[in-house]
C-alpha cells in the first residue's frame, strides 16, 4: 500500500509540473536563507572569535590614568605587577605621533609605538628581518627603531635600512629591525588619544626613550601577560590591589579589560543574532508550508471525483490519507534538498568573497531540511484528513 501510494503522489506531482515548481519555490528560499545565513554568521563569528582570541589571549590590558597627584604607574608599580604569581611578564605601551626623516624623505605624523622586550617575546612572528629590541635598549634608553615596510619603503627605497639611521623628531636612531605590519597585534594603546590622522609609516622605539620624548615620568597603559588563562581572576584580583596601592584606592583612577570577558560577551551577542536570523528565515519557511497546505487543499477538490471512485472501490481513509501526506512531504523534501544545496553554495561564495574559512554548519542543515519536513507533514495533515474523511456518493455527484 505505501509502494502504490508512493507511485501515485509522484505521478500527480509531475503531472503538474508548474504548480508542484511554484509550492516548493517557498521551501527552497526557506530552507536556502537558514543555510546560508547561519553558515556565513557562523563563519564570521568564528573569524573574529579566533582573531580575538589570538590578540587577547592570556593578557589584560589595564588604562592607568591616575589621580591629579599621580599619573599613570612608575617602574616601582610595574614591577611589583611582575610580581604577582602567575603573571609571565608586563607590556608597557606608548604611543604618539613624530615626523621622521631620512636625508632629503620627511614622513610627517609617522605613527611611534614605545615597548619593551616582552612585547616582542610575546609576538614572536612580528619580525621580519633584523633584532628585536632587548633589556639594554630599555634600560639604557637606546636610540634604535624596529620600522615597518611601509616607512622602510618611503625612507630607504632600494636600500637595506638595518644598521642605517633616520631622525625622529631631530634625533637620530639607529634602524635595528623590520617588523610585519600585517601582524602588529596592539589591540589596546593611547593611539586614539593622539591628535591627527597617521601615516602609513610605524615605528616602534623603547618605551623609556619614548617617555623620554613625549616628557613623562610615568606610563598610562600596559599588558600583564598571564601564563595560566586559567588563573585569569586571580590574576585580575592581586592587580587591583596593587593599582589601588599605587592610586592611594581612588575611584576611576584605572580600568582593566580582560578580552576573555569581552570574547564571552561578544559570543552571547552572536548567538543571540544567530537565533534571530534563523527565525527570520524560518518564516519563509511558515510561508511555503502554507503554499503546500493551499495547494493540496486545491488538489483535493480537484481530484474529488478520483477520491470518490476509490473509496466506491473499496479503497480505505486511511490509505487515501497516506497518498496526499505523501505527496506533501515529496514536496517540502524537494525544496529542502534543494534549499540545502543553494544556501551551501551560497554561503560557500559568501564567505570566500570575505576571505573567512569556510565550514559547513550542521545545526544549520538539521534546522533546514528538519524544518522543511515537518513543514510538509504538518501543513499535509488538514488536505489529507479532508480527503479521507469525503463521502463517496458525495464524491461521485460531480460525475
Amino acid at each position: 500500500m505505501i509502494i502504490e501510494s508512493i507511485k501515485m503522489s509522484w505521478k500527480n506531482i509531475i503531472h503538474n509540473k508548474m504548480r508542484s515548481f511554484l509550492t516548493v519555490l517557498g521551501i527552497v528560499i526557506g530552507v536556502t536563507s537558514i543555510i546560508a545565513l547561519i553558515t556565513i554568521v557562523e563563519g564570521v563569528t568564528d573569524e573574529m572569535t579566533d582573531q580575538f582570541s589570538s590578540l587577547g589571549a592570556g593578557k589584560i590590558t589595564v588604562q592607568a590614568n591616575g589621580t591629579p597627584l599621580k599619573r599613570g604607574l612608575s617602574d616601582n608599580d610595574l614591577n611589583e605587577l611582575l610580581q604577582i604569581d602567575n603573571v609571565t611578564g608586563v607590556s608597557p605601551t606608548l604611543s604618539l605621533n613624530a615626523s621622521v626623516v631620512r636625508n632629503l624623505n620627511l614622513e610627517e605624523n609617522v605613527a611611534i609605538d614605545g615597548k619593551n622586550e616582552v612585547y616582542f617575546q610575546h609576538n614572536p612572528d612580528l619580525m621580519l628581518r633584523g633584532r628585536p629590541l632587548n633589556t639594554l635598549d630599555i634600560e639604557s634608553k637606546n636610540k634604535v627603531a624596529i620600522i615597518n615596510q611601509s616607512l622602510e619603503e618611503i625612507l630607504f627605497f632600494g636600500e637595506d635600512s638595518i644598521g642605517e639611521t633616520m631622525q625622529i623628531n631631530g634625533i637620530s636612531y639607529t634602524v635595528v629591525g623590520i617588523f610585519d605590519e600585517n601582524t602588529e597585534t596592539d589591540l589596546i594603546s593611547s593611539r586614539s588619544n593622539v591628535e591627527g590622522e597617521s601615516s602609513e609609516g610605524k615605528a616602534i622605539i623603547p618605551y623609556k626613550t619614548a617617555m623620554s620624548m613625549a616628557g613623562i615620568s610615568n606610563i598610562s597603559s600596559i599588558e600583564v601577560l598571564i601564563g595560566d588563562t586559567d588563573m585569569t581572576d586571580e590574576v585580575i584580583t592581586e592587580t587591583e590591589l596593587v593599582l589601588n596601592r599605587a592610586f592611594n584606592y581612588k575611584d576611576n583612577s584605572y580600568s582593566i579589560i580582560n578580552m576573555d570577558s569581552l570574547l564571552e560577551a561578544m559570543n552571547t551577542m552572536t548567538n543571540l543574532l544567530t537565533i534571530m536570523l534563523a527565525g527570520i528565515a524560518s518564516i519563509s519557511l511558515l510561508v511555503g508550508g502554507i503554499g503546500i497546505m493551499n495547494m493540496m487543499l486545491v488538489s483535493v477538490t480537484e481530484r474529488t471525483t478520483e477520491i470518490g471512485l476509490r473509496k466506491a472501490l473499496g479503497a480505505e481513509p486511511k490509505s487515501i490519507q497516506l497518498q496526499f501526506l505523501i505527496e506533501s512531504i515529496f514536496l517540502s523534501l524537494i525544496g529542502g534538498l534543494i534549499g540545502l544545496f543553494l544556501g551551501l553554495g551560497i554561503s560557500w561564495i559568501a564567505n570566500t568573497a570575505m576571505e573567512i574559512p569556510y565550514s559547513i554548519s550542521t545545526w544549520a542543515v538539521v534546522l533546514g531540511v528538519g524544518f522543511s519536513a515537518t513543514v510538509g507533514i504538518v501543513f499535509g495533515w488538514a488536505p489529507a484528513r479532508k480527503a479521507s474523511a469525503l463521502n463517496p456518493i458525495d464524491a461521485l455527484r460531480s460525475v
